[in-house]
């Protein structure tokens, strides 16, 4: 696991050209601190689209949006360090709810800022109509590889009635991802939008990683879609089948399909065969 985490190391592995390309961007757009944001667009409750995006097409993007957009920005920087452990059964329940499509599925992981050295476990439910409503509660940095017996039971609570909080107890770590990430927000439009750069998904060696020039980037809002999801319409851009998880499972060599993003890590990712 080790080898991956590197991507963590924000204050040590130099920036790509991609991310320097993504700091210009936003540092266009107006600042916003990070109570603000959640105060006026947490979206704990939201539909999401992502895409992939070649970082011109998402600077294109950014010139366009109106006056309502602003960028976060914490101690004077606007990219920011993310890793996160996934955790999942030894039969993969969660990665085979993916694959199949299920209305009712989740996520378990826990995070960690890596700017900051907070950590957070959250479960991330997709539910009817494709809402996503995520949970989560502060967890000991020291534990990012272990869901404690805090953990599980947060973890049981969050799934009651929504899928077998029985699991809980048998989840294991078994991917890993690293990226940095900007984000922005329109607060008159219950909107976010995040951008990962310099995103590797796996464990140690064996991982998936998005190419040098392009960004991906997940459109969150409450309801419809917002402008974001709008212009790229316009751009010719469509939504596309990604999941940081899923990615990070199908890069691991397992007896596992892979069909549904199979084309997305062939057209934006260097991979393993898979």
């Amino acid at each position: 696991m080790t080898a991956l985490l590197g991507v963590e190391a924000g204050r040590i592995v130099p920036l790509s050209t991609t991310s320097e390309q993504v700091i210009r961007a936003v540092g266009t757009l107006p600042a916003i601190d990070l109570r603000t944001l959640d105060r006026g667009a947490a979206l704990l409750t939201r539909v999401d689209r992502k895409y992939v995006v070649a970082v011109d097409t998402f600077t294109r993007l950014v010139a366009e949006l109106d006056d309502s957009w602003t960028s976060l920005e914490i101690d004077g920087r606007r990219l920011f360090g993310y890793s996160s452990v996934y955790f999942d059964t030894e039969d993969f329940v969660t990665y085979r709810a993916h694959l199949q499509g299920r209305r009712r599925r989740y996520k378990v992981r826990v995070r960690r800022y890596v700017d900051s050295d907070d950590c957070m476990l959250e479960v991330k439910r997709k539910g009817m109509r494709g809402v996503t409503v995520k949970e989560r509660r502060a967890h000991p940095l020291w534990l990012q590889t272990d869901l404690g017996d805090d953990g599980r039971s947060f973890v049981q609570g969050c799934l009651h009635g929504h899928g077998d909080p029985g699991l809980s107890g048998d989840m294991r770590p078994v991917v890993v991802t690293g990226n940095r990430r900007a984000t922005l927000a329109s607060l008159s439009g219950h909107s976010r939008l995040t951008i990962d750069t310099d995103l590797a998904c796996g464990w140690g060696t064996d991982h998936a990683a998005l190419r040098p020039g392009f960004v991906v980037l997940e459109s969150k809002v409450e309801g419809h879609g917002s402008q974001v999801d709008r212009l790229l319409r316009a751009f010719g851009v469509r939504p596309v089948p990604i999941s940081k998880y899923c990615v990070g499972v199908a890069s691991l060599g397992l007896d596992l399909p892979s069909n549904p993003w199979r084309r997305t890590m062939r057209s934006y990712f260097d991979v393993p065969e898979i």
